[in-house]
């Protein structure tokens, strides 16, 4: 472990002790040893890892990232759906965001590296926290080969790293296209910080990030 990962992860240690009320245990994932080559000036990315509110509000607070849209991914190509629809658990779609991103500031593989640390839990199979069902899964959806060499490599990697008892179950999905969710979902965290849902399980997630990644934090959230 280099020094700068102790002393983070000693601030985060500090930072569970104060509060007894947190969500999933962070654990500061591996750097990638698979990166994947920027091909345009702004990238974008897709994640599923649960509610999509905790995992946006993290996202948005990395600095390069420029957007940070909620949606849904997963499903049957050209299949509108709504939350109510996602809701039920059987259409296929996933909660996912949509990272725009700089990546001359930040890279796939970075993106990557925080989600598996502070987001989403890779061992728990449909189910993120309170979450449960299929609409609640972590998946990663590639938007291109290098995204994809790089999203099969660091999964292989985590599985090999033995950072959690049970095997990570994340998989790499097919991208199938990317719906936007309504408006009173985008910038939830943001908009709702004293939310109940927010404080028991997304606020403790931005604090995890903030302690074990500060060169990465960003105060001011992305639009």
């Amino acid at each position: 472990m280099r020094r700068a990962d102790g002393i983070a992860l000693a601030i985060f240690a500090a930072i569970a002790v104060a509060s007894p009320v947190r969500a999933e245990r962070p654990v500061l994932a591996p750097v990638a040893t698979i990166d994947a080559a920027p091909t345009r000036n702004l990238e974008t990315a897709i994640f599923a890892g649960g509610c999509y509110w905790g995992v946006e509000g993290v996202f948005s607070h990395v600095k390069g990232v420029q957007l940070v849209k909620s949606g849904f991914a997963g499903g049957p190509r050209n299949r509108r759906v709504d939350y109510a629809m996602v809701s039920g658990g059987d259409t296929g779609f996933a909660e996912a965001v949509r990272v725009t991103y700089d990546p001359k500031q930040v890279s796939y593989a970075t993106l990557l590296r925080i989600f598996f640390s502070v987001i989403a839990d890779p061992t728990t199979l449909n189910y993120q926290g309170p979450d449960h069902g299929t609409q609640y899964r972590s998946a990663l959806f590639p938007l291109n080969a290098e995204q994809a060499k790089a999203a099969t490599a660091y999964l292989a990697q985590l599985d090999k790293a033995g950072l959690w008892r049970d095997p990570v179950v994340t998989k790499v999905e097919r991208f199938t296209g990317f719906q936007d969710a309504d408006a009173y979902h985008q910038d939830f965290m943001r908009k709702n910080p004293r939310h109940p849902y927010i404080l028991r399980w997304d606020a403790p997630k931005l604090a995890a990030f903030k302690a074990m990644f500060p060169a990465l934090y960003r105060d001011k959230p992305s639009a």
